[in-house]
């Protein structure tokens, strides 16, 4: 969607009580970070000149990170903390947020500093031009090689085979307007994979570049096993080419079993012996290509029972134009 012509400049809301813009950063044990955090925050929201709200969602820390978010609330009422019964997870914390913020516009950002505060108002600002989805494109990342190679690949690979348009190299770092908002919260489903929602939504969207820092302190909270994790979610929730590949799998094995048969049968016919374990080889690849077959037919049912559960709505209404009522009779005398 990039390089869409707006029409028009979008207009704050005006003589409200709620925030123009909710920042909501899930955290989960990161009290080293939480002091260097809000003061960078501090900054960019003073720069803003608009009403902001920080929405704080501490998922099951086990540190002093919820000890820190209520000291800074106590003194700047600009803070919402939501503590989380355990820990749900970053998505589960991002739902949260979302469902708590209250502002026209709403960044989610994570709590570690590799997403710099000082980004949002470039984002705001392609906002106030008119965009609904305003996501963050990393364009470098300070991280080791082996993770680097793996997000790389897999941002590319679910590009091709997700049935929803996704941007490349974007993770949850983005701003959305209230519409956006409201239709994500509107989806049921509980596997969230918040990144696909948002291009699941639609609206007008666009990209804005930025170099991704190193985490300021602390360890990261995303080890391999929840980024494969994370991958899979965003795999099964948003692209049915792996059921696909298992019927393509099925169709393979079931020609090449029924070429090598009439190849066979004609070297039988033509007096040429064929040994009986190369005839039981090409039976039974016959047979697994009908099993699979069979299991793929399975799947494609139950990839559509998966989509009615999950709930999402068939379409999305953007805006709708309404013909002009006042209507201009045509009489004629005689």
């Amino acid at each position: 969607m990039e390089g869409f012509e707006m029409p028009q400049v979008r207009k704050e809301r005006e003589n409200t009580e709620e925030p123009l813009l909710s920042i909501v950063i899930p955290v989960y044990e990161e009290q080293d970070n939480l002091p260097e955090l809000y003061r960078r925050l501090s900054v960019v929201a003073d720069e803003l000149l608009c009403d902001v709200e920080f929405v704080f969602v501490n998922d099951g820390s086990r540190d002093r990170t919820w000890a820190i978010l209520d000291e800074f609330a106590r003194t700047d009422s600009r803070l919402r903390t939501l503590a989380l019964s355990r820990n749900f997870g970053h998505q589960a914390a991002v739902t949260a947020g979302l469902e708590a913020a209250r502002g026209q516009v709403v960044v989610v950002l994570d709590g570690d500093l590799q997403d710099p505060p000082e980004v949002i108002p470039q984002l705001m600002e392609r906002w106030r031009e008119g965009y609904d989805v305003v996501y963050a494109v990393r364009t470098k990342r300070k991280e080791n090689r082996f993770k680097r190679a793996g997000y790389f690949v897999f941002y590319r690979v679910l590009k091709q085979i997700s049935d929803t348009p996704m941007p490349l190299d974007t993770g949850d770092f983005c701003l959305m307007d209230r519409r956006v908002v409201d239709t994500m919260n509107a989806m049921p489903e509980r596997s969230r994979f918040v990144r696909g929602l948002r291009a699941y939504a639609g609206f007008r969207q666009i990209g804005v570049t930025y170099e991704r820092e190193a985490r300021y302190a602390g360890v990261p909270k995303y080890t391999i096993r929840r980024l494969v994790a994370l991958a899979l979610e965003g795999v099964v929730n948003f692209s049915t080419v792996p059921l696909r590949a298992v019927g393509w799998l099925a169709a393979l094995l079931i020609t090449v079993a029924t070429v090598i048969a009439i190849l066979q049968s004609g070297m039988a016919l033509a007096g040429v012996s064929v040994a009986p374990v190369w005839m039981i080889a090409t039976l039974l690849v016959f047979l697994g290509g009908l099993q699979i077959g069979a299991v793929a037919v399975l799947g494609a049912y139950i990839a559509k029972i998966f989509a009615e559960v999950k709930q999402r709505p068939t379409y999305i209404l953007d805006e709708e134009a309404q013909p002009s009522r006042t209507t201009q009779r045509v009489t004629s005398s005689v």
